[in-house]
Order: C-alpha cells, then sequence, then structure tokens
C-alpha cells in the first residue's frame, strides 16, 4: 500500500507523475504540449491550480491545489490528467517515438488496459508549511540542474523556475497561480 496519499485536511500537495521504466519521452515538443496544454485545460475547465512546476525528460512534478483547496477535488482533477495525458501520450508514442517504447507501454499494463504510460503512483506530499513549500520549490525548480540539463534553473523551458525568479514578470507554458501562507 502507498504511503503517501491525499490527506482530506490538506490543499496543496507536491506531486509527482513518472513514466513507466523511466522512459525520456518529454525530450520531444509535442510530448510535452500534450501535458502543458492539459494542465492548462484542467486549470480552465476543472479548477486546478499549479503554483510551480518542472517537466523533467521522465517525470513531472508539480505543487498544485484545487480552487476550492479540497484534496478530494484535486484528487479527482488529477486523475482525469493522469488518464487522458497517459492515454494521449501513449498514442504519441505509437506514432512518433521508438518501437521499444511502445513495447514498454505494453509490458507495463495491467489486466485493464492495453498499455500504461504513467507509473500508478503520483506520490502527494502535503505542503502545510511555508519552509516545506520553499523546500520542494527549490527542490523542482533546481532538478534541471542536478540532472546536468542547464547550468540554470530558468533556462529550462518547461519549468516555472523563469516567472518565479523574475517574480512573475517571465512568460510561461503554464498558468501559474500563487499561494500566500
Amino acid at each position: 500500500m502507498e504511503r503517501y496519499r491525499f490527506h482530506a485536511d490538506g490543499a496543496v500537495f507536491f506531486v509527482t507523475f513518472s513514466v513507466v521504466d523511466w522512459l525520456p519521452v518529454f525530450v520531444s515538443e509535442r510530448a510535452c504540449r500534450i501535458l502543458v496544454d492539459s494542465l492548462n485545460y484542467c486549470h480552465h475547465q476543472k479548477g486546478l491550480r499549479i503554483n510551480a512546476y518542472v517537466l523533467m525528460p521522465t517525470h513531472f512534478h508539480g505543487i498544485l491545489f484545487h480552487a476550492t483547496f479540497r484534496a478530494d477535488a484535486l484528487q479527482t482533477v488529477l486523475t482525469d490528467l493522469h488518464k487522458f495525458t497517459g492515454r494521449e501520450l501513449s498514442d504519441l508514442c505509437v506514432r512518433e517515438m521508438p518501437a521499444c517504447f511502445t513495447e514498454v507501454l505494453r509490458k507495463s499494463a495491467g489486466q485493464d488496459r492495453e498499455r500504461r504510460f504513467w507509473q500508478p503512483t503520483r506520490h502527494p506530499e502535503l505542503l502545510c508549511s511555508e519552509r516545506f513549500w520553499r523546500q520542494k520549490l527549490d527542490y523542482l525548480h533546481d532538478n534541471p540542474c542536478r540532472k546536468g540539463l542547464v547550468l540554470r534553473a530558468d533556462s529550462w523551458r518547461f519549468s516555472s523556475a523563469s516567472y518565479w525568479l523574475s517574480d512573475g514578470g517571465a512568460r510561461n507554458d503554464v498558468i501559474l497561480s500563487g499561494i500566500e501562507w
């Protein structure tokens, strides 16, 4: 049983979506756009709020909450997002990625599906203090630097680092929402 859960009394969570077998799918603009566009759709249509994020080649980290600040509403939206993007990204892999990617997605599938794109867990961690929020914010923004992909966090395109480091002045692919402690 998973140790991390959406706590009913929580509002803001740090989550991780990881591709099965850590396949580097998010090296293509089209794959990144599927997730980014879906996040923006969920913002407009489902109440999802993105405080910060980074999209790495093999996974996504986000600090997320629901417009109602209800954990159950956030969990519902993220389940929809997980399912929709999983199908779209699986289809993209079949069409545009090496055949071995499709093989991995098929081998990872359970009885209930043909392919599995995302690892089943979202690893939600409740952010209940400004200090813990800052720790997670710094962690996700520094991820591309730690992995040697860029020298400065604000150089990574699919991240909110440039937005945060410019005090909201930099344009971003994802609609971001602030929180106050």
